[in-house]
């Protein structure tokens, strides 16, 4: 049986796709939609071998560093569902502090980037269909003033859909 988890990160990694390494992306090298960056992160704290390279990672690796770095400090085992999935997403796309902070600001709770009992009570007692909603143009109008957006935009956008009609 497939956990909220499992079908949240079988979703990201359909839309992160395989090995890229386009300079004028600022994640720069990324597997899986891993970066060097967090990977380097996650060899630090253990999750995955000392000497593991981006060209050379695993989808159970990958899974692991999703798993530990982004489900986790948003605490998606505790969100509703397609909530967490969205926010998940978020997370690995736009960073764990910006996904947060655009919940909190969904919820119309303190945004300070803190998860906690507020608003996970907040998310819980809400109408999970109209949340998921709001929370996407969030993610939307946070795009347009992203940097890159004349180059990547159109494609961040196209994930927002992807994700949504995943989730269905």
């Amino acid at each position: 049986m497939s956990t909220a988890f499992d079908i949240a990160f079988d979703h990201v990694l359909d839309l992160e796709g395989g090995y890229v390494n386009d300079p004028r992306d600022p994640g720069g090298e990324t597997n899986l939609g891993i970066t060097h960056a967090t990977l380097a992160r996650a060899v630090e704290l253990a999750i995955v071998p000392a000497g593991t390279t981006v060209a050379g990672l695993t989808p159970d690796q990958a899974k692991a560093i999703y798993r530990a770095l982004y489900w986790v400090p948003v605490k998606g085992d505790q969100l509703p569902w397609p909530l967490a999935a969205f926010v998940f997403d978020a997370a690995v796309n736009q960073g764990v502090g910006a996904a947060i902070r655009m919940l909190q600001e969904t919820l119309q709770v303190k945004a300070d980037g803190i998860l906690g009992p507020v608003s996970l009570a907040a998310a819980r007692k809400g109408d999970a269909g109209e949340l998921a909603a709001l929370y996407m143009a969030r993610r939307a109008l946070r795009y347009t003033g992203t940097r890159n957006f004349d180059r990547f935009g159109l494609g961040w956008l196209k994930r927002l859909f992807k994700v949504v009609s995943l989730t269905r």
